[in-house]
Parts: C-alpha cells; sequence; structure tokens
C-alpha cells in the first residue's frame, strides 16, 4: 500500500470543507445524509468541523457487494426516517466514483421535496466516472487506483487506517 494522504492532510481538508460549508449554509436547516458504512468516519469528522447546528441521519445503500466495482442497480437497504420536505440536505459519502450510487440517491432524495440536495465526498475519483456529475464539495481528487482507508475499504478491509492509501496489485489478489 502507498499513502495517498496523511491523517494531518485530512484532518486539515476536512477544516477546510467544514469552514466551506458551514459559509454556504449560514442561517440555513442543514440536515446531513451519511452513507454507512464507508462515509461514516468522514461524516463523523466533517459534521464537528461545521460550525452551525445540523440534523443528521444515515442510510445505507447497496451496489459494490465485495467487488471493486459497482454491480448493477443501487438498492437503498435502509432509507432515511425522518422527512426531509423543506430542508437543505447534504449527502456525505466517502467516495465518488462511477457517480451511479450518489445520482440514484440524490434522485431519490429530490423526490422528497427538501430546498436543495448536494454532494460532499472525501474523495472525487474520476478515472470510471460514468454520469456527468461532480461532487459540490469534496477533499481530494484522484484520478485512478482503488483507495482505502478512512472509511474506504476492500471487502470490508482497511476503513480503520488513519490514512488514506492505495492498494498497488499484489499477484492478483488486491485490486489495481
Amino acid at each position: 500500500m502507498k499513502v495517498l494522504f496523511n491523517a494531518g492532510e485530512i484532518a486539515q481538508k476536512v477544516k477546510e470543507l467544514g469552514d466551506e460549508i458551514t459559509a454556504a449554509y449560514e442561517g440555513c436547516n442543514l440536515y446531513i445524509i451519511g452513507i454507512l458504512k464507508g462515509g461514516f468516519i468522514f461524516m463523523s469528522d466533517l459534521v464537528r468541523a461545521i460550525r452551525m447546528p445540523v440534523r443528521i441521519g444515515f442510510v445505507r445503500l447497496s451496489s459494490y457487494g465485495n467487488s471493486d466495482r459497482p454491480q448493477g442497480n443501487v438498492r437503498i437497504l435502509d432509507d432515511l426516517e425522518d422527512a426531509i420536505q423543506g430542508r437543505h440536505v447534504l449527502i456525505v459519502d466517502d467516495i465518488m466514483d462511477t457517480g451511479q450510487s450518489l445520482l440514484a440517491f440524490k434522485k431519490h432524495l429530490e423526490s422528497k421535496g427538501p430546498i436543495s440536495v448536494k454532494i460532499c465526498t472525501m474523495i472525487n475519483k474520476t478515472q470510471r466516472r460514468t454520469v456527468d456529475m461532480e461532487p459540490d464539495y469534496y477533499g481530494f481528487r484522484v484520478p485512478e487506483g482503488f483507495i482505502v482507508g478512512y472509511g474506504l475499504d476492500y471487502a470490508e478491509d482497511y476503513r480503520a487506517l488513519p490514512e488514506i492509501c492505495v492498494i498497488e496489485p499484489n499477484n492478483g489478489r488486491e485490486p489495481a
């Protein structure tokens, strides 16, 4: 594994995102939705860096399973319990890769009548993007490679790493 961003660089980026989001939503009723499991570490740090009251919720989506690539249709395994009508909504996830999952979930939320729906990811990975969409806020742009750590996983491993790394090929056992 090769470290792309160390814990200090991640903390600085989260602070910058918190400042940017605080300024953008000042005086608004902001509801932040975390995508489990990958987004929970980033979201935990981010909500503490946002200097205003926020409400939070979590959802679980499925598109990857234990693969390194999306596996077809996006399924909402656990949806929101709270109403978001008339609120500003910020979706927080670990990574935007192909963009299919986040686009599908954003459209799902838009049908519930919020004022706005925006997306914040720690990683904006551009190599495999298949939809015409970018995150509204993101920490780092990474063009390619399989990224793990700071919530990002490969088959449920590596989430707890304090840094963001790229997995290098290992005799075909790990993704490139």
